[in-house]
């Protein structure tokens, strides 16, 4: 994988490597999930982590080490490891969800993306509750390998809307106005839900059961998978906050939705910092 021009049969090879390293995760969580592990915590209280996210991690890492030697490997838990090549870098949150995992809550699941040079060449969110694999490639997305169309609700009035805003973090920074901009989305949207995990979210709007998804703090592991996922069935996945002219899975914040709903008319766009209808572009 030197070469950073990647073709449809390389990508998919990249996502069956990415799947067999999901699934070997599988066992483990089924078996923790629902036996109250033992949580510690990272930067606060909200941020939880347990001995099966490391554990995960670990697992992960061998097979992409091993099926793809001189890859980067940069995980939630154990940061930047490997890159001798430079060409191919392995995303990888184990849990993403931890406290709905922690907790007992069955919305959660492994995310891995592969990025080759400027771009996400593969893709891979498993959710291992459910026995869920979605798998996004250069030609393609599927769930447990039947195509994903990304279709739904054509606005906000019959959407329903996943999200993670407002967090602890969002209130600090930004205080009642977030509050005022939540509000609106429930006044909104026909239904308001925060299931706990972006990278499953976005997957449920490549699937086309969740119509629209908006999130404002995130990180690459998080989201480089899932994004591959919502384009390649045919929605829309826009970067928001990110540096000016940085990777689409660098940026902080997200929107997205499924394919023809109307995002330039909805409240998402205001929120978002999108160009009002009718406005030049």
């Amino acid at each position: 994988m030197n070469d950073v021009s990647i073709d449809v049969p390389a990508s998919r090879e990249l996502a069956g490597i990415a799947e067999r390293a999901a699934r070997a995760t599988g066992d483990r969580l089924r078996k923790a999930f629902r036996s109250r592990p033992e949580v510690a915590l990272k930067r606060d209280f909200h941020d939880p982590v347990t001995e099966h996210d490391r554990a995960a991690e670990e697992t992960i890492r061998e097979i992409l080490e091993r099926e793809c030697p001189g890859s980067a490997v940069i995980g939630e838990e154990g940061g930047l490891r490997g890159g001798a090549d430079g060409a191919l870098r392995w995303y990888v949150d184990p849990i993403d969800g931890t406290a709905n995992f922690a907790a007992g809550l069955p919305f959660f699941c492994t995310s891995i993306g592969a990025v080759v040079g400027d771009r996400v060449v593969a893709g891979v969110v498993y959710d291992p509750v459910r026995d869920d694999l979605f798998t996004a490639t250069l030609d393609g997305a599927a769930c447990n390998g039947e195509p994903l169309g990304s279709t739904g609700a054509a606005g906000d009035r019959t959407a329903v809307l996943v999200t993670g805003y407002p967090n602890a973090r969002e209130l600090r920074r930004s205080g009642d106005r977030a509050l005022r901009r939540y509000a609106t989305f429930v006044e909104s949207f026909a239904t308001v839900r925060r299931p706990g995990s972006a990278a499953l979210s976005l997957a449920h709007v490549a699937g086309g059961w969740a119509d629209a998804a908006y999130g404002t703090s995130v990180n690459a592991w998080d989201v480089a998978a899932a994004l591959l996922l919502v384009r390649q069935a045919g929605g829309t996945y826009l970067p928001l906050g990110g540096e000016p002219g940085g990777q689409d899975w660098d940026a902080p914040g997200y929107v997205a939705c499924v394919g023809g709903f109307d995002l330039a008319g909805s409240v998402l766009a205001e929120a978002a910092g999108l160009p009002a209808v009718g406005s030049e572009t």
